[in-house]
């Protein structure tokens, strides 16, 4: 266009074009050292490890330091070498392997071991309701460090994987180890779980219709028991009976039906599981001392207090007690009696966590982002954040959603 007239730009606005521009872009979390310490169970009634060695062979893989206190598998049948050649280091003392910044175990640690703890250490370790004691807790809250259950670990769907295996394992083991103590060389008085030819089969009850309960009924009903399952979830009755495949005798627990059908059990198991405390007492003892003499409980509740008024905690060393002449079995790690299973499928959970705590740039920055794992902690660098332990022993409780919230 002719006779146009030019617009001067200021210079500010054409200055920088050509220039090169800042732009935001997403940072990756720095992997930080990641140092996991694995010690020998000091109880000589514990068999499992909390890693074996082809986890470790993942985890050194990803970068992850791992070192194991020698022997600590030799109950599960793993060897030092098995470690060493997994690439773990083999520490010689117990105050070698306190070190590592995360401790893995498969039993509650003594007040002895928690002496060689530091502050903000992790120690990944099953609660055990029935063995924690006051002192026990002041200790680790004393020491500031992270104390995580692993029996309330959830995943990302809200169920609790490692309560999950060890379920299936303690389902199994439940029923074959009634079915020994059911047997005269048991203590019992001489009944075969299962029916033959003229001769009924023994009767099973079930509390609970979770996972253990689902393990046990299999097994029992494949060794040709009678099942009858009780729980007040509708639902998981419905479940366990699609997941059986089979129909059977199912009711939700009301005490005067519940009593009838114990006077004619041969065997009682307790599996009823609590997300967040102690296991509700479904079983009085006076309901026990109307049991026939001679049947078996078994208490696979007890790691969370028990189900029944009379149970007591023991150990695979001595593993039963008989109370109005029956018999008793209440031994909170029942899936050590198969160790390297219950080793190995321990290790299938923790496994991944761990690789997952490093691509985070540490396991402490993991608990910001899962939920699952912060369910899991009872004890945050001095603070009791377990509502139910709080109330339990008096302890000042703080929720960790407002320790996550302050550090964000």
């Amino acid at each position: 266009m002719t006779g146009s007239k030019k617009i001067p730009i200021p210079k500010s606005l054409t200055e920088g074009q050509y220039e090169t521009q800042e732009q935001l872009v997403s940072v990756a979390n720095k992997r930080s050292e990641t140092f996991i310490g694995i010690p020998k169970e000091m109880s000589q009634h514990e068999n499992r490890v909390a890693l074996v060695p082809s986890s470790v062979t993942s985890l050194a893989a990803n970068g992850i330091r791992v070192i194991v206190e020698t022997g600590a598998g030799e109950r599960s049948n793993f060897t030092d070498h098995d470690f060493s050649e997994a690439g773990a280091e083999i520490g010689y003392s117990q105050k070698q392997v306190y070190e590592a910044n995360i401790i893995l175990k498969v039993s509650p640690p003594t007040l002895e071991e928690i002496e060689l703890m530091h502050p903000n250490q992790i120690l990944i370790t099953p609660l055990q309701l029935p063995t924690i004691t006051e002192q026990y807790l002041y200790r680790l809250r004393e020491k500031r460090v992270i104390a995580i259950a692993l029996e309330y670990l959830q995943d990302p769907r809200g169920s609790f994987p490692v309560v999950r295996v060890m379920s299936e394992i303690a389902g199994l083991s439940a029923v074959l180890t009634a079915a020994e103590l059911l047997a005269t060389t048991g203590g019992g008085k001489g009944v075969l779980l299962g029916g033959i030819s003229g001769v009924p089969p023994a009767k099973v009850v079930i509390l609970g219709a979770g996972v253990v309960a689902e393990y046990a009924t299999r097994t029992a009903l494949g060794l040709g028991a009678e099942v009858r399952i009780f729980d007040n979830n509708i639902y998981k009755l419905m479940r366990i009976q699609n997941q059986v495949g089979r129909q059977i005798s199912t009711s939700v627990i009301t005490p005067r039906y519940l009593q009838r059908e114990l006077k004619i059990a041969d065997v009682v198991i307790g599996a009823i599981h609590s997300e967040s405390g102690r296991t509700p007492m479904i079983v009085t003892e006076a309901m026990v001392s109307k049991m026939k003499t001679g049947a078996v409980i078994v208490d696979v509740s007890i790691d969370q207090g028990g189900c029944f008024e009379t149970s007591e905690l023991t150990t695979l060393a001595k593993p039963t007690f008989t109370k109005h002449g029956v018999i008793h079995y209440c031994v909170p790690n029942i899936a050590s009696r198969v160790a390297r299973t219950a080793s190995v499928s321990v290790s299938n959970i923790l496994m991944p966590l761990l690789n997952k705590g490093a691509e985070h740039g540490g396991f402490e920055n993991l608990l910001n982002k899962s939920v699952g794992v912060r369910h899991g902690v009872y004890m945050y660098k001095g603070k009791m954040t377990n509502k139910y332990l709080s109330e339990r022993f008096g302890m000042k409780y703080t929720d960790l959603e407002l320790i996550m919230a302050t550090q964000m």
